[in-house]
């Protein structure tokens, strides 16, 4: 016969609460054992977090010694079943990474949902084509049908751990993206949306599929280069390969467009072991140093046939604008060794050419940059040309301590400039250039918004190198004239005119990729995608920085670590 269980008799008395009562000191045993079982159950769930925190710190210090492993002898590591389970979006930060104040994290999640707000309408309405119309709800395929939107997003996408949205463009790339067609396409903007989007996506995530999509663009654009000069043609079909200029450059290559795509292919030779891609780009190089004058500063039309400059305007705006970015970060790509040197020298030169373009308003002293046609200086300004503070920043650490110093406070008052085209009209959006006359200061010429990265862009720079907070304070205001002049129900839209507000219908995929990138890098710590690891391609696309030594550079094979978002650990943002 099974025994009946008394609560007053036997081991289960010990479970009567009138047992204790009548007990005081057996009650107070039972205090303290209470007591010791809690600490001690505190004191295991420390050990485990202090576990927790030693094995990050153990799989960030492997990621490191991989990393250096990778640029001393560019053979690929193994991974680790650690490596698998721990790694997250968090390794694109430094070890040395610093924590960012509460306004900061606030302001950086606003950036976040806009991208997310910016992605979703895309998806819902333009999945796989180019670009979002927001107003009339359809996309476009401004770009022959790459897929633009979508990969220029990537890597913002990657970077702010948005892990399943990343993954379904992921799986577009794979399954879907076609780069077969028969489309008239830009050599210039190819490069830096679609090849720099995917080898971006590359290197963070480490996914190979990103590198063999690239690799199959880039072919389709090589025969671009095929000329008498090695001055590339700026337009190409992307079956067929046939190459060619448009007819308003009466022939002539743009500056811009043929002189921007070093930071891609020399990155897709060092991925791939092809040193193809890289020496069609550096041959043209060559031939642009041949013809670059004393000063540095090079017309906006060259002739890809005789490899000379044609009589046109010197501008550090559209058409010119990048030409020198690339000179500057193809010496940081190389890290600065001596095989690159030769492009950190053409970039000085062109930098004391713009020293003689400077000028400044009354009465505000605004500090702007002249354009020149011959001898003629004209008193304009694009907006475009608001990436030269950035650049002038990032450049000013390659000199010695006073022209250092010269060359940064010439991008802080640039910055201004750039900033009060924005303060200026009444959205407190910049229009796309500006005038300057005497004794008025600035005002705005061509008065459209296509949601421009450049100005935030040098903010972001400035912000790291001089710590000054007034230009996160710049960004946030000119993110929140973004959000009340652009944003939709259906994603975000330029404006026709700064000064009415008048909408229209163009999600720019630059918004994506570099506007709120821009602004969420300068709302983080700037450990993250650390300039002493990553170079940006003119479409804010980070590309890995791998040492280039003479001899062995185009053969060098970078093989990023694998970084899949983690199962264990909060992404960056979140």
């Amino acid at each position: 016969m099974a025994r009946s269980r008394s609560s007053t008799s036997g081991p289960w008395r010990y479970l009567n609460p009138a047992y204790y009562l009548k007990r005081p000191k057996r009650l107070a045993l039972l205090f303290v054992v209470f007591v010791v079982a809690t600490f001690a159950f505190w004191d295991r769930q420390s050990l485990v977090r202090e576990y927790e925190s030693e094995m990050t710190k153990l799989v960030d210090e492997v990621n490191r010694l991989q990393d250096q492993l990778r640029n001393v002898d560019g053979k690929p590591v193994k991974q680790s079943t650690i490596q698998q389970h721990y790694y997250t979006s968090d390794k694109m930060m430094s070890r040395d990474a610093v924590e960012i104040d509460s306004l900061s994290k606030e302001r950086r999640e606003k950036v976040k949902e806009a991208m997310r707000h910016a992605w979703n309408s895309y998806v819902t309405y333009a999945w796989g084509q180019d670009e979002l119309q927001p107003q009339t709800k359809n996309g476009v395929n401004s770009f022959g049908g790459l897929g633009a939107t979508l990969i220029d997003s990537l890597d913002t996408l990657y970077i702010m751990g948005l892990e399943d949205e990343f993954r379904k463009a992921r799986d577009w790339v794979a399954n879907s993206l076609d780069f077969n067609k028969d489309y008239e396409a830009s050599v210039f903007e190819t490069t830096i949306r679609v090849v720099g989007g995917l080898l971006s996506a590359y290197d963070l995530s480490g996914d190979k599929i990103f590198l063999d999509k690239a690799k199959d663009i880039a072919d389709r654009l090589l025969p671009a280069w095929d000329t008498s000069s090695g001055i590339p043609f700026n337009r190409i079909n992307l079956m067929h390969g046939r190459a060619h200029n448009q007819g308003w450059t009466n022939g002539d290559s743009i500056l811009a467009d043929s002189g921007t795509e070093e930071l891609e292919f020399i990155a897709l030779s060092q991925r791939t072991g092809d040193p193809k891609y890289q020496e069609k780009v550096e041959n043209s190089m060559k031939q642009f140093k041949k013809i670059l004058p004393s000063d540095g500063l090079l017309p906006i039309y060259i002739n890809p046939h005789s490899g000379t400059a044609s009589y046109s305007t010197i501008t550090f705006g559209a058409m010119g604008d990048s030409f020198y970015e690339y000179l500057l970060k193809a010496w940081i790509q190389g890290n600065k060794t001596d095989t690159v040197k030769h492009y950190r020298q053409m970039w000085e030169t062109s930098m004391e050419g713009l020293l003689t373009l400077v000028r400044r308003t009354t009465p505000s002293s605004f500090t702007y940059i002249c354009e020149k046609t011959g001898e003629s200086l004209h008193d304009k300004m694009d907006e475009l040309a608001c990436f030269v503070p950035g650049m002038l920043a990032l450049g000013s650490t390659g000199y010695g301590p006073e022209k250092s110093k010269q060359i940064l406070t010439l991008a802080e008052e640039l910055a201004r400039t750039c900033y009060n085209f924005y303060e200026s009209t009444p959205t407190k959006l910049a229009g796309e250039n500006y005038y300057f006359h005497s004794g008025q200061d600035l005002s705005v010429g061509t008065s459209w918004n296509i949601l421009r990265p450049e100005t935030v862009e040098s903010l972001m720079y400035l912000w790291r190198f001089t710590g000054d907070e007034r230009y996160q304070e710049w960004g946030w205001n000119i993110f929140q004239a973004f959000e009340k002049n652009s944003r939709t129900e259906s994603g975000y839209v330029g404006l026709r005119d700064v000064n009415t507000g008048d909408k229209d219908n163009m999600m720019q995929s630059f918004f994506l990729a570099e506007t709120l990138k821009y602004l969420y890098l300068l709302f983080s710590p700037p450990s993250l995608i650390s300039f002493d690891e990553w170079v940006f391609n003119t479409e804010a696309h980070p590309i890995k920085i791998v040492t280039r030594q003479s001899g062995t550079d185009s053969k060098v094979s970078s093989n990023p670590v694998v970084r899949p978002f983690g199962r264990k650990q909060g992404k960056i943002g979140s």
